[in-house]
């Protein structure tokens, strides 16, 4: 069934745990998502990349998820993820989004909120969850690019709770340490910070870039009211992995492209399943 994102999220934090948030390039990844998220009767949520979205089948490939989302025995959500073009939010909350991050966080402060303020305008009389990003989240997240948790503008608590009742945001993106793609060292998140930034406003947090973060440091972070954990970096790494090995065996005669596909959607599965575990503080 669909749901609303923040709904979803504050779900989530009302049983002590966060909301997973899995980026789909395509169905057979989503169906292992969906799937493992029936298993543990959870909801979930499938992240579209602007890239993606971008792409000319992209509109496509929201209008099939929302009709998984919307035949799911779960609450599922559809998210266009990182998104600061405001004609392609448009067009990808009408081919059935409905969650944007709308990402204004390289723009400053004040550029960051008017993004979405006219994101807001543009979407007035439409059920679409907003989310934002206080601060700036380093890395690229379609790419396991290797990156010291150090980068990045980090969240400013004081400013914090301006920002959400100025532009009216669903939910907040947290920048404390994390970043996109592949930690460099052991990564340490500002908990002290995340902290002072849950006790200043009344959404719930998103912490985005969690691939290779620790069990115990995850656990930590929902226990400070982040209710939505973005993963991307340790799902693709899993597809890949499995493409790596099913691929030749099916091109030397050894299986059919539908073992193949059947095999991917497995894999997510069980990665899903995996991270959605840890989400449990």
């Amino acid at each position: 069934m669909r749901a609303r994102l923040d709904t979803i999220a504050r779900s989530a934090l009302s049983q002590d745990r966060a909301a997973g948030a899995f980026t789909c390039y395509d169905l057979a990844t989503a169906y292992g998502v969906v799937d493992a998220a029936t298993e543990v009767g959870q909801g979930v949520v499938l992240l579209v990349s602007p890239s993606t979205a971008a792409r000319p089948h992209g509109p496509h490939l929201v209008r099939s998820l929302r009709a998984l989302a919307d035949d799911a025995a779960v609450p599922v959500s559809v998210q266009l993820d990182h998104a600061s073009d405001l004609d392609l939010i448009e067009r990808i909350v009408e081919a059935g989004a409905d969650a944007v991050l709308v990402d204004g966080s390289k723009q400053g402060y004040d550029g960051n909120l008017a993004l979405i303020l006219q994101a807001r305008e543009r979407l007035a009389g439409r059920d679409v969850v907003l989310e934002a990003e206080l601060g700036r989240i380093e890395g690229n997240e379609d790419v396991a690019t290797l990156i010291t948790s150090d980068a990045g503008e980090l969240t400013d608590p004081a400013q914090a709770a301006e920002f959400v009742e100025r532009t009216g945001v669903d939910l907040l993106a947290v920048s404390v340490g994390n970043v996109h793609g592949t930690y460099v060292g052991d990564p340490v998140l500002d908990h002290d910070r995340l902290d002072a930034v849950a006790a200043a406003v009344d959404v719930p947090l998103v912490l985005h870039g969690a691939s290779g973060l620790p069990a115990d440091t995850i656990r930590r972070t929902v226990a400070s009211g982040v209710g939505k954990i973005n993963v991307n970096t340790e799902l693709r790494r899993a597809v890949l992995q499995h493409l790596a090995t099913a691929a030749p065996v099916a091109l030397d005669g050894g299986a059919n492209l539908e073992k193949v596909l059947s095999g991917w959607a497995d894999v997510a599965r069980q990665q899903v399943l995996q991270v959605m575990r840890a989400f449990t503080a």
